[in-house]
């Protein structure tokens, strides 16, 4: 294993965090590998989760759990996370200070033993941002990562102060423009939103969720090629390495677009794309149009399920 590869740096990175913890505080960081229930947790609402809470930490350790979160994250994406995260005092704020949300109110749980040689994994988790990397050797397998946003946009005088998911929201609506009245026609899969994400918070995405929309092959040109930005979009959420590795796979394969909801801007409104071990969603259903939900999943290879079973087939070849 290079001492540069994401895998060392994931590696560096939790062993830093762990030894900066103090005994309690290591005992609900430091999980079992095998505890599938806590391993494969995915929830982005605010609830008790298992880790340790960010707001217990020291500095030191603060520090050390943010340096882990951001080796599993491309520069905006993390900038993203970061503008998340702080939006927790805003919408305290919204909510009249009732509900005693707070920007420390993340956790972060360390499966398995990252200076061993057997498969372990880390998590990163609050309200609105799920990230889950899960490393084999010097595999790396990056899903899910959840990002959301309430608000999703702070305004003044008409003009944006705050809009982490913007290119999620914007880049899907110049899609829908490309597409034309007849790929719209075959886009748009319902006039009402969903009240959320199909995949939720189950630990296991489904594939080929239906309607599956509008075929790219079926694309013109332009088109086609806003489709394809709109999943680099969401792929570079992750390391370069991983993120090149993932289009690389996705491009081989076919991609779905699928669009629920009015289109006019400021409506609830809804949007997924699929294809191979992929499924990308998008909602901005409540709070009037002003609370989104964003993630990026591999139906068959979410928390490791692909390295996972390559090194389990290696170790019994």
């Amino acid at each position: 294993m290079a001492a540069d590869s994401l895998s060392a740096q994931m590696r560096s990175a939790a062993a830093v965090l762990l030894t900066a913890l103090d005994g309690e505080q290591h005992a609900l960081a430091a999980r079992s590998f095998d505890d599938d229930a806590a391993r494969r947790w995915l929830e982005y609402r605010p609830l008790p989760r298992p880790g340790v809470c960010i707001a217990e930490l020291s500095g030191a350790a603060r520090k050390a759990a943010h340096r882990l979160l951001a080796t599993g994250l491309g520069d905006h994406a993390y900038a993203q996370a970061m503008v998340i995260v702080a939006l927790e005092e805003v919408l305290d704020r919204r909510e009249g200070w009732q509900q005693g949300r707070h920007s420390g109110d993340y956790w972060v749980a360390v499966f398995g033993d990252p200076a061993g040689d057997q498969p372990w994994s880390w998590r990163f988790e609050g309200h609105h941002l799920s990230v889950t990397m899960t490393v084999a050797g010097d595999e790396v397998s990056p899903a899910p990562v959840f990002l959301g946003a309430n608000p999703a946009r702070v305004s003044y005088a008409g003009q944006p102060v705050s809009r982490p998911l913007a290119p999620e929201e914007d880049l899907a609506r110049a899609l829908l423009d490309a597409l034309g009245p007849a790929g719209r026609a075959s886009a748009v899969v319902s006039a009402r939103a969903p009240g959320d994400i199909g995949s939720g918070t189950r630990p296991r995405a489904p594939e080929d969720m239906e309607p599956l929309g509008v075929d790219a092959t079926g694309l013109s040109p332009a088109p086609r090629a806003m489709l394809s930005q709109l999943v680099a979009l969401y792929l570079e959420r992750l390391p370069a390495g991983l993120a090149a590795r993932e289009a690389a796979r996705v491009s081989a394969g076919e991609l779905y677009f699928a669009w629920a909801g009015p289109t006019t801007p400021g409506l609830p409104h809804y949007y997924r794309v699929q294809g191979d071990d992929l499924l990308i969603e998008y909602d901005n259903t409540t709070a009037d149009g002003n609370h989104a939900h964003t993630v990026l999943r591999r139906p068959r290879s979410d928390f490791g399920d692909d390295v996972l079973g390559a090194h389990y087939r290696q170790a019994h070849a």
